[in-house]
């Protein structure tokens, strides 16, 4: 039977291409969030082809949404002839704007060379497609299946996942008992396992000064003057400390096995989009956005508190200075234990496929599994998906479509191991 499931995911190439075509050609560009309600009710009308369920969910008071652009999301659920346990697909459907340097229509879904090119084909509606054809081609092959099947599509992931997995978290859709297994079909490579990802902190420091004439400035206090001063302790302390901190985590690339920090900007002064002179004043306030991806073996408070400590350090000893800090989000690394259920059923399916062990890593960022492990509570969850993590955000993002086939198998395989208890 697993042959013969093979066959049928080999002879649903085309259709696989075709689908990975249609949802690419949704422009379901976040922000602000386009086209979203035709591409999940797309992905219905597909999958009530198979006896899918499907239901819509809207999270209506979260970020982003409006009328004219709903945080809409598709759970489609399909029950066996028996209970049994529950698979679940996650795919998220929004895309980030295609940006310049294309020599293809971003969303024109061109098929060449043995690829399918456009906006989102890696991440991640070629892994969205492979999921349904895999899950699809499981139904027909065994359609005494115990358990059920659950395929969802969800935004804003790009944006954080708050109107999207975390919203249908807090419904209880990721939680037991409604399901026990979780995939995200994220572009991790074909034969790669991800386990989960590091954890971030973002703030936002503002230093404070005091406004004057420019001409003047003895008799004000230049706040960005004292930001410089932030970003020399950063430099000559904080940046050399993080480097020295390693992970037993196997994160990709190997340079995110070390604590980082990004400066994501840094605005003072004159406002942002004037295009006149600037009026001639001292500045009193800056601000700096900051982005810090930390370890399994480091703790918020602790991350946090490397920051405080510089600022409250300058406080003390540089005149004048004075500060505020407010932090945006926060989310702990996540690690999947290799012997779970859903990882162990994948990499014996990858195994079968490729004929070789698979690699085990974590992403470098934070994806919608945080929600799942977070407020869901379920920590049976992993990403594999078909796909090149370096091309997602690119000109010119591709995707494989054997490495779709050959993933839709890896998948099916894993769904059948998984609902026929052989774990």
């Amino acid at each position: 039977m697993l042959q013969h499931l093979s066959k049928y995911i080999n002879d649903s190439r085309d259709d696989l291409v075709a689908l990975t075509q249609d949802l690419v050609r949704f422009p379901t560009i976040n922000p602000p969030g386009d086209a979203y309600r035709p591409c999940v009710e797309y992905i219905a009308k597909r999958l009530k082809r198979s006896g899918f369920h499907c239901e819509f969910f809207t999270a209506v008071d979260y970020p982003g949404h409006t009328d004219t652009y709903p945080r809409i999301n598709v759970v489609c659920r399909r029950e066996g002839k028996r209970p049994g346990k529950t698979v679940h697909f996650n795919s998220h459907i929004d895309v980030v704007p295609p940006g310049f340097g294309w020599t293809f229509d971003p969303f024109g879904a061109a098929v060449h060379d043995g690829k399918i090119i456009g906006r989102g084909t890696c991440d991640m509606k070629g892994g969205l497609a492979t999921s349904i054809i895999a899950a699809e081609a499981y139904i027909r092959c065994f359609p005494d299946f115990s358990g059920a099947i659950e395929i969802s599509g969800t935004v804003d992931e790009e944006s954080g996942g708050f109107g999207g997995v975390a919203y249908l978290a807090e419904k209880g859709m990721f939680s037991k008992p409604r399901v026990d297994h979780v995939i995200i079909p994220e572009p991790l490579n074909k034969d790669r396992i991800c386990l989960g990802h590091r954890g971030v902190w973002w703030a936002e420091i503002e230093t404070h000064g005091h406004i004057a004439h420019g001409s003047m400035p003895f008799l004000g206090d230049c706040a960005v003057r004292h930001m410089g001063a932030v970003m020399e302790r950063f430099e000559q302390d904080l940046f050399p400390a993080l480097a020295q901190k390693q992970t037993e985590m196997p994160v990709v690339p190997e340079g995110a096995r070390k604590s980082t920090m990004n400066i994501n900007g840094i605005q003072g002064g004159q406002t942002d989009g004037f295009t006149g002179l600037p009026s001639p004043n001292v500045p009193d306030s800056c601000k700096m956005t900051i982005d810090r991806r930390y370890l399994l073996e480091e703790n918020v408070e602790d991350v946090r508190n490397e920051v405080v400590s510089i600022l409250d350090q300058l406080k003390l000893t540089r005149p004048k200075f004075d500060y505020s800090l407010r932090e945006l989000w926060s989310v702990e690394p996540t690690m999947t234990d290799r012997d779970a259920p859903v990882v162990r059923a994948v990499a014996d399916a990858i195994r079968d496929e490729f004929g070789k062990e698979p690699d085990y890593v974590i992403s470098p960022g934070t994806y919608d599994q945080k929600h799942i492990a977070r407020i869901g509570h379920l920590h049976d969850c992993i990403a594999y998906g078909p796909g090149v993590i370096d091309l997602a955000h690119q000109p010119d993002e591709w995707i494989g479509i054997e490495d779709m086939v050959q993933s839709a198998k890896v998948m099916a395989n894993a769904v059948h191991v998984l609902l026929s208890h052989k774990l």
